[in-house]
């Protein structure tokens, strides 16, 4: 285990750390083999951060990936081929439904250090700040901490970028975190995310849709749910946009268990044109669906970097809330419309009418979605998607 020699800092006017510049960041980052990955946000926050730790996990012989996580990120760990492992973690200055006993978080500095990790990377988006988990992690005693950082965090990290552009700079979020492991030296020549289909997902998945009379392959998924409420395009214009589409191929809603109410309510608006499976498909089995679908119409949730990791185009209603998180790495079309006060960073619409969702017509969507089905026909069967390898 090599030896760390104090901060590496990207400070204003100052280049980030450049494997063998100044302190050499890759040097010291060289023969960490036990690497901590931390990830504390949502599922999709996980996918868009799998390219970076796919670069961590090959740019070291023999590294081993711990992936510390949300409850909802560790449901993806399965079907990630660079992380070994996986601890969930409700964390305090995340949002989540825990209560204020401070007992989960000792014994997770507890189980850290028992761990023994020769380094930590912390990945956050542009409004987080990476210090409460850069705190818990040089508790546990470990030796390299790497983060972006608004202000400086003196012995918390030993390795960091400073974060001084407004909204990074409109900076996608996969791009964001690549950019942070290359700071160490980790790179990977595959940018794409990571999200493998298993055989019996598939099957499963084949079975449940056969069962309800609709094939796996060459359907349009409409996914009309997103966690916040800012992110939701009207279930009214989504019932519209089902009706339509059932007139080119046969149309699959779907969503959580806690969406039924909501799918069953488009489906009942766009007169029933739809095969509704909210809450009948476990992750891998929508995953499997998502491979196999010939588009995908979703709010900006995790289904839209599911598909995107396998390689179906998206139809995408990207509220704007932020600009950094588009479809990565995969054909698809946003759909909003521009108002003054996009780029707001709220799950609840600060002026409550969610124009840059509402906004956009049915009809807008339709002709998305007819675009990407037709440059995917003309597309050869290797160019239009498929499982990323790890």
């Amino acid at each position: 285990m090599s030896a760390v020699r104090g901060p590496i800092v990207a400070g204003k006017g100052e280049p980030a750390p450049q494997p063998g510049g100044a302190g050499n960041a890759e040097g010291q980052w060289a023969g960490a083999v036990n690497v901590l990955c931390v990830r504390l946000d949502n599922l999709g926050d996980v996918l868009m951060t799998t390219p970076a730790i796919r670069a961590l996990k090959v740019s070291e012989p023999g590294r081993r990936i711990t992936l510390l996580c949300s409850p909802a990120g560790a449901q993806v760990a399965p079907h990630l081929p660079s992380v070994d492992a996986v601890i969930p973690y409700d964390a305090p200055w995340v949002k989540n439904q825990r209560g204020p006993d401070p007992a989960p978080d000792l014994a997770m500095i507890e189980r850290l250090r028992a761990g023994r990790y020769d380094a930590a990377a912390i990945f956050t988006v542009y409004s987080q700040s990476a210090l409460p988990a850069a705190l818990t992690c040089m508790l546990a005693g470990i030796p390299r901490i790497l983060a972006h950082a608004r202000e400086n965090p003196y012995r918390l990290l030993t390795h960091w970028i400073k974060d001084d552009t407004a909204m990074d700079g409109g900076r996608h979020e996969t791009r964001r975190q690549l950019d942070l492991v290359a700071s160490v030296g980790a790179r990977t020549a595959c940018e794409n995310l990571e999200f493998a289909v298993r055989d019996q997902d598939r099957r499963a998945a084949a079975q449940k849709l056969a069962h309800l009379g609709v094939p796996l392959s060459s359907c349009i998924v409409v996914h009309p749910g997103a966690s916040a409420p800012s992110r939701r395009y009207p279930p009214e214009s989504f019932a519209q946009v089902v009706r339509q589409l059932s007139a080119i191929a046969p149309v699959i809603l779907t969503g959580g268990p806690g969406e039924l109410a909501l799918t069953e309510h488009i489906n009942t608006l766009a007169g029933h044109r739809a095969v509704n499976t909210a809450g009948m498909l476990p992750l891998g089995e929508l995953g499997a669906l998502l491979a196999e679908a010939a588009v995908l119409v979703s709010n900006n949730s995790g289904p839209v970097h599911i598909a995107a990791a396998v390689g179906t185009p998206v139809a995408d209603l990207y509220a704007l809330t932020n600009p950094q998180h588009a479809p990565w790495g995969v054909e698809h079309r946003l759909l909003n419309r521009d108002v003054p006060c996009k780029y707001c960073y709220r799950s609840v619409c600060p002026e409550g009418h969610h124009a840059c969702l509402a906004g956009v017509e049915p009809e807008q969507v339709v002709a998305a979605t007819r675009e990407l089905l037709e440059r995917r026909r003309r597309l050869p069967l290797s160019a239009a998607g498929g499982r990323v390898a790890a």
